[in-house]
């Protein structure tokens, strides 16, 4: 049965490098992108040959057994001329290229996936990434070593694990079928795209409805806006919606889309590409995003990595003691300033000079008596009392002090009757207690 739905693809340089590497395909049956790698032409070659071997692909099947086996059958021999092509041309040794594609049938997706290119299924408001990515950095993820979110922004998070190559004519390729209905949005990409978007952004922009085209342009601006260093390739599949198309003309993006003269099983009697794409001035820019790396060098990964674990918990725990020796230093700090304030408070029956400040931190006081004077607080009138229990801010020692002096010719005599205060006169006792005496005049001055 021939699919029924829509689709689109695009491929961008990125904002870093000088050629697109990428190459995408969407068709009527068959969508693929693949990532190039191995220097500024080994990368098109590679991914291009994957698009011109994949694309007879495109056609309709009998059963999913049949398109999942044309898939992991096409896809390892693509390994093969990979390396004829390497061989006839040495500067061209090294390339390699992602590829993960879906073939649909009937009510069913088979899928072939080899390196960290991705799929992703956004299916009832859920994305869920299909693909699982052949890197080391992966690896460590899936042992527990490390979170998905410091798989981000690893400094190895391109090293490829598995990849379509001239280094191994017969490469592991993952192939399942899985079932998908009407409604099912899919989505190819690259890592340009699903290393600088996070997930959030791309369900956003999924949950948006658009036509694919719309879609694959919003998810390229998300890419684009995050500074999109690396190429950018998108293919994006809906299941059925509302503009299902039954046949329609192939979408090739990227580097397969500039016709090279590329035959992958015929001798290359001219350059792959024109000679001035191997200018050393251009070939500088563009070095690889990804490589396959030999065993001895995974063992120097892993010892880096225990390293770069070792060097993260010290500078937890030194950036820890940083900031609790930054916290002991700023309370003691406080703790000294507040040893030169002082207030005239009550305790228990007199009045009493605090040094340190009325608050206080939890159960911790910020004050201590400095002074238990002789002053009753029985023998003071009403208004004074007050504000002496409600506590009397001093300037200094000597502030405080004189305050005790005021007091204490406040004083009521024996049997004398305290007579109550209307507001004002209680403002005015407060006021006159907070003001300071005046300083003694030095001698020999008027």
């Amino acid at each position: 049965m021939v699919f029924t739905g829509s689709s689109a693809a695009i491929s961008h340089t990125g904002k870093v490098r000088s050629n697109n590497q990428d190459s995408g395909y969407a068709g009527s049956n068959l969508f693929v992108v693949a990532d190039g790698m191995g220097g500024h032409a080994g990368g098109d070659v590679a991914s291009a040959v994957a698009i011109q071997k994949l694309e007879p692909l495109d056609e309709v099947y009998a059963s999913p057994a049949e398109a999942e086996d044309a898939l992991k059958h096409t896809i390892s021999s693509t390994a093969g001329d990979l390396i004829q092509i390497a061989a006839r041309r040495p500067e061209l040794a090294g390339l390699g290229t992602t590829v993960s594609s879906i073939i649909m049938v009937d009510d069913y997706a088979v899928i072939a996936h080899i390196g960290d290119s991705r799929i992703y299924l956004y299916r009832d408001d859920e994305l869920t990434q299909i693909t699982a990515d052949h890197t080391f950095v992966q690896r460590l993820v899936d042992s527990g070593r490390i979170t998905p979110e410091e798989a981000r922004y690893h400094p190895r998070r391109s090293v490829l694990m598995r990849v379509l190559g001239d280094m191994d004519a017969h490469p592991e390729v993952d192939t399942f079928v899985m079932p998908t209905h009407e409604g099912d949005r899919w989505l190819i990409c690259s890592d340009g795209l699903s290393g600088v978007v996070d997930e959030t952004h791309i369900t956003k922009a999924l949950r948006q409805g658009f036509a694919p085209g719309r879609t694959a342009d919003i998810l390229l601006k998300y890419a684009l806006d995050g500074g999109a260093p690396d190429n950018v390739t998108i293919v994006i599949v809906d299941v059925g919606g509302q503009h299902p198309l039954y046949t329609g003309t192939a979408t090739i993006v990227g580097s397969a889309s500039n016709p090279q003269g590329i035959v992958a099983d015929a001798p290359l009697s001219r350059p792959v590409l024109p000679t001035s794409w191997f200018h050393p001035n251009r070939a500088a820019a563009n070095e690889p995003t990804h490589f396959e790396p030999e065993p001895e060098y995974l063992q120097e990964l892993i010892a880096e990595d225990r390293r770069r674990r070792g060097r993260r918990r010290l500078g937890a725990i030194v950036a820890l003691l940083v900031l609790v020796a930054a916290i002991a230093a700023g309370l003691a700090a406080f703790f000294s300033w507040t040893q030169t304030r002082y207030f005239v408070g009550a305790d228990d029956d007199s009045v009493v000079i605090y040094q340190g400040i009325q608050q206080s931190l939890g159960p911790v006081a910020l004050s201590e008596v400095r002074e238990d004077t002789d002053v009753v607080l029985a023998d003071l009138p009403q208004a004074y009392r007050a504000q002496v229990e409600r506590t009397i801010t001093a300037r200094s020692l000597a502030d405080a002090e004189a305050i005790v002096e005021r007091l204490r010719s406040y004083r009521l005599a024996p049997g004398e009757i305290d007579e109550t205060l209307d507001e004002d006169e209680s403002a005015s006792a407060s006021e006159d207690l907070s003001t300071p005496t005046p300083t003694q005049t030095p001698e020999g001055e008027e």
